[in-house]
């Protein structure tokens, strides 16, 4: 595994947003569930909002919105479970 590695919400030829893979896990983890949990939270309110569920269009572009640190924090998981294969694999 490469030590940084571009998020994959980005498709560009030069990344600028970068993880690195040799963070400590509990940094990698604590950075994952803040954006998974930001993203939850915005999707219960918006969930619970009766006044936005007939407006498609907001609906919409708040979910491309929340896809954003859905993808970041599944991009840090993914850095995490590698590396806690890897550790399996070496014992």
């Amino acid at each position: 595994m490469v030590r940084y590695m571009p998020i994959t919400g980005l498709d560009c030829t030069i990344p600028a947003l970068l993880i690195d893979t040799e963070a400590p896990l509990d940094v990698l983890h604590e950075s994952a569930a803040y954006r998974i949990r930001c993203a939850t939270q915005l999707l219960e309110q918006l969930a619970a909002d009766s006044t936005l569920q007939n407006d498609a269009i907001t609906v919409s572009e708040l979910a491309q919105l929340l896809v954003i640190p859905l993808r970041d924090g599944c991009d840090l998981l993914d850095v995490i479970g590698r590396r806690l294969q890897a550790e399996v694999l070496s014992t």
